[in-house]
């Protein structure tokens, strides 16, 4: 089977001639398999590693002067210009091998009332995405791989736009100005997917909703209030991705387990990181209780085994998440657990990835 034919089948449950492998990484170790392969590109990367890649396609915004805001996932390695597209300020931060944008001041801090929202100056203008470009890179990647696009989100950009603490206090103490924010966040972005999704064809599979929801430990909100806040939004973005014939691809980091049920219940079809270091998120329990609605992609430690481990800890730990999560040859699609980081050695990556192709 191609890479794509593989994804494809494994998202509709159809037999597969093996469990699927995908890689997620920093940018350093983007370059460092560039280096090793001598090739230029990330698609010659994933060619010459085999990989099943699903290949993400995140919408650029163009800001009035036309310069490039922040990348759509907001801060990160990936990250351009000095705001992202919501205008929270980004800062570069060098720490041993590893490049990323920090957030700055919270620039919604001031606006802290429902009426106010309306003088807040960096609210994304739909009409200024960048459609084009992510359109030719979703069409250039379809010809082989799986595409995944564009990142949408609530809490998170709630969280960059407030600041951390305050959007803990705010869910507290001001849900009602939490559901004007968030209200304003969703149609934004409910507007460019449309866009988006008349234009993409069937160059698009999956959409990336990603809204952390937990810690190393526990949530970080109540089931409650995430029921109020978030629940019926994210079943809203699941029915319009459905209706455009698309597979939702959620990622929540952390120990999610007390509100996977309910995440499930919305329509989502993909679930992503599958964080087993944390309480609650043990492999063959969520295999038993969710394997036969949902597909787990990710699964392989990247906090201790794939940064160091030595390889046959990570072919051990590899093989234990195809036993679990793939248990039955169906349902799983075999991932770092988010970003492979920098400094990572290249032979604990081919680990992974040789031992699923077998």
């Amino acid at each position: 089977m191609t890479p794509k034919e593989r994804i494809l089948a494994t998202l509709s449950r159809r037999p597969t001639d093996r469990a699927p492998v995908d890689l997620w990484h920093t940018p350093e170790i983007g370059a460092a398999l560039r280096q090793h392969f001598n090739v230029a590109d990330d698609l010659a990367v994933y060619r010459a590693l085999g990989l099943d890649k699903i290949v993400w396609v995140f919408m650029d915004y163009r800001t009035g002067g036309g310069e490039r805001a922040g990348g759509q996932s907001g801060a990160g390695a990936e990250s351009g210009g000095d705001r992202t597209m919501w205008g929270v300020p980004l800062k570069g931060i060098q720490t041993g091998d590893s490049y990323y944008a920090e957030f700055g001041e919270a620039p919604l801090k001031a606006y802290d009332t429902p009426a106010s929202l309306d003088d807040y100056p960096f609210w994304p203008d739909v009409a200024r995405f960048d459609y084009d470009k992510a359109v030719a890179q979703a069409a250039a990647a379809s010809k082989e791989f799986a595409v995944i696009g564009p990142w949408v989100s609530f809490f998170e950009i709630y969280c960059q736009m407030r600041g951390l603490e305050q959007a803990m206090m705010d869910l507290a103490l001001e849900p009602d100005y939490v559901e004007a924010v968030l209200d304003r966040i969703e149609s934004i972005q409910t507007g460019m997917m449309k866009r988006f999704f008349a234009r993409a064809g069937q160059t698009l599979d999956l959409v990336f909703i990603s809204d952390d929801i937990a810690g190393q430990t526990s949530l970080v909100m109540s089931p409650a209030t995430w029921q109020r806040h978030l629940q019926p939004r994210l079943k809203r973005w699941c029915d319009l991705i459905h209706a455009h014939g698309l597979k939702v691809f959620y990622h929540t980091d952390g120990a999610a387990r007390p509100l996977l049920k309910p995440i499930i219940d919305c329509g989502v079809d993909v679930l992503n990181p599958i964080q087993h270091a944390c309480p609650g998120m043990n492999l063959a329990e969520l295999k038993a209780e969710f394997g036969d609605r949902v597909i787990f992609h990710g699964g392989v430690d990247n906090q201790s085994v794939l940064p160091f481990g030595t390889p046959e800890i990570v072919r051990a730990e590899t093989r234990d998440c195809l036993a679990t999560l793939g248990a039955g040859g169906q349902g799983y699609i075999c991932c770092s657990c988010h970003n492979v980081q920098a400094g990572t050695p290249l032979e604990n990556i081919f680990a992974m990835i040789k031992t699923v192709q077998g």
